[in-house]
């Protein structure tokens, strides 16, 4: 058969990465597809810009347009990022019926409902793995290795950025900030890292993770999302001593009133393996009822890392060129008329342990005075620590772990406890989750 055309969008870091890999393990991915895969043509905004990849027998071009309209194109690789203009240049590509692959979570969470319907249409595919983890194969696993489970959970650590701001603040007892400037240094944070370290990415990949899991449309705005800015070395210090550490966790879980879906600092036992996930690397553990809780780990950027992904789902579409299209896997893991629209809590409804770390005067009955608050709010205690006064101190830190509350009732407690005379300042929250 003759080879398969691929028009790469975006020469990047990923876009040159996949060069890369496609031109060096060319004979294996023809050995694997069952016919050969070319590049031919490229865009960059910049034709002048050093490359990572080898460009010898790509047409290049500044226009993507140009690539998106050309007949001779079977499969567009997305990899410029964002959307705004990268949403028309995708829909462009459907409507001119090619199969589309990227790695654009952002796109996907925001827009994907739409993309997806009119992927549908016209018979083509849309693949993205690349899109969550980078080398994780963690939507493949979801959306056909475990195809035979009803997913009760998943929990990951999926920004590589964040996890190395808390790696470092455990390893070396450094300051957020300080580790923040080094993160940007290495080129792991941007210069604006809101969406990492507030969040919002792992939000992004959330999104697409908890829809291929439990069957739902994207809903990117309903999910919570806290960051870690807020983190000090003491609560990684005081988290270590409880036999805990503080992971930037993203959170979907189905309960009998609705779906979970939050991003947030978490207190995770250092027993469980994911708990032992340091720097840039990412990790996702997911609990189905059939095979139990299984851990997926790799790395999560990176050129040829997430390369190996979006060159993995180049394979799977020309693959699947010579099958009808209600025979292929569906793009979010269910038929399409099979999506449900299930309820997503609010935060307040969140069901939770918690640490929880506040400066009280050193006096006899501030701690009978927190624990009645707990108390009438229905919240246990599961362990405490009361440090001793520092010498001329009269402030004293003491930490408390809860056991499973709801969020309404912890916020009112928290509220009531900051309002003490004998309480200083705020009440620092993190939420507790074992993952057993």
């Amino acid at each position: 058969m003759k080879p398969v055309r691929v028009g790469v969008l975006g020469l990047g870091t990923v876009g040159g990465g996949t060069v890369n890999v496609l031109k060096r393990n060319a004979a294996e991915i023809a050995r694997r597809a069952g016919r050969e895969i070319v590049i031919t043509r490229a865009s960059a905004k910049d034709l002048s810009k050093a490359r990572i990849c080898d460009t010898l027998g790509i047409a290049l071009t500044t226009d993507p347009f140009e690539i998106i309209n050309d007949p001779d194109i079977d499969i567009i690789v997305e990899l410029i990022g964002g959307y705004g203009v990268v949403k028309d240049m995708v829909l462009q590509a459907i409507a001119n019926g090619k199969h589309v692959v990227t790695a654009n979570k952002s796109l996907l969470a925001l827009h994907g409902n739409e993309i997806f319907a009119k992927a549908s249409e016209k018979g083509v595919i849309v693949a993205f793995e690349a899109a969550v983890a980078g080398s994780i194969p963690i939507i493949k696993a979801i959306r056909e290795g475990l195809s035979a489970n009803h997913i009760e959970w998943l929990a990951g650590i999926i920004n590589g950025t964040g996890n190395f701001i808390l790696t470092e603040m455990r390893d070396k007892g450094r300051d957020f900030n300080d580790v923040l400037a080094e993160a940007q240094a290495l080129g792991y944070a941007e210069a604006d890292p809101t969406f990492d370290v507030e969040g919002i990415d792992a939000g992004h990949k959330l999104t697409i993770l908890a829809s291929i899991a439990f069957g739902m449309p994207l809903q990117f705005e309903k999910i919570y999302t806290e960051g870690i800015t807020q983190i000090t070395r003491a609560d990684v210090e005081y988290a270590e001593q409880l036999g805990y550490r503080i992971k930037h966790l993203a959170i979907a879980r189905k309960t009998l009133e609705g779906i979970e879906l939050r991003v947030h600092p978490t207190l995770i036992p250092e027993r469980r393996l994911i708990a032992n996930v340091d720097g840039v690397m990412n990790a996702i553990v997911v609990k189905g009822d059939a095979a139990g809780p299984s851990l997926y780990y790799g790395a999560g950027a990176g050129a040829e890392p997430t390369a190996s992904s979006v060159v993995a789902d180049i394979i799977d579409v020309v693959r699947a060129l010579t099958s009808d299209p209600e025979n292929r896997v569906p793009h979010l893991a269910f038929q399409a008329d099979a999506l449900v629209d299930i309820p997503v809590l609010s935060a307040d409804n969140f069901k939770t342990a918690y640490y929880l770390r506040l400066s009280a005067e050193d006096k006899p009955g501030v701690l009978a005075d927190v624990t009645k608050i707990l108390a009438d709010h229905q919240i246990s205690i599961e362990a405490l620590i009361q440090k001793q006064p520092l010498t001329g101190e009269t402030v004293v830190p003491i930490i408390l772990l809860t056991q499973i509350t709801r969020e309404q009732e912890m916020n009112a407690a928290i509220a009531k406890i900051e309002a003490l005379q004998t309480v200083t300042g705020k009440v620092n929250r993190i939420r507790l989750e074992t993952l057993g």
